[in-house]
């Protein structure tokens, strides 16, 4: 998988079918429109385009198995929310970050306070991380460029 735009899914469609290949690991393409296609009225022509669209991105493999192609998740859950994550801030936060930080946190805070809690551990971990890594200084190859 690529690290550019194209390595995140295009839309709602594309992440549905990303979705069902993980939870339920390789499906034909006809499973996969059975599963996601039918229950929003798709055709199943659709459904093929998303397949290949994926397939392009590098997030699905697809082999041929008799007469039907099988797909299958490519890249890491992890991998692709954390890019549709950035996706999204950049484009909420633009160029003032500071006014869309409260609104995430009024937001968050709306769906769930215990998410709050959550939030308020996963920067803590982050800035420990960040701190061990800078006391360990810059590993070889980086850093001072003598």
């Amino acid at each position: 998988m690529t690290d550019d735009a194209s390595a995140v899914p295009g839309g709602k469609l594309e992440y549905a079918v990303l979705v069902a290949l993980w939870e339920l690991g390789p499906l034909s393409g006809r499973d996969i429109h059975d599963r996601v296609g039918v229950p929003l009225g798709l055709v199943y022509t659709t459904t093929a385009k998303v397949l290949d669209r994926l397939h392009i991105k590098g997030l699905v493999g697809r082999e041929r198995r008799g007469r039907v192609f099988v797909y299958e998740a490519r890249a890491p859950r992890a991998s692709v929310e954390r890019a549709r994550a950035v996706k999204t801030l950049s484009g909420l936060f633009g160029e003032t970050a500071r006014p869309a930080l409260t609104a995430l946190v009024d937001a968050v805070e709306a769906i769930d306070p215990r998410l709050l809690d959550d939030l308020a551990r996963a920067i803590e971990a982050r800035r420990r991380t960040r701190t061990e890594r800078d006391a360990r200084g810059p590993r070889e190859g980086e850093g001072d460029e003598s």
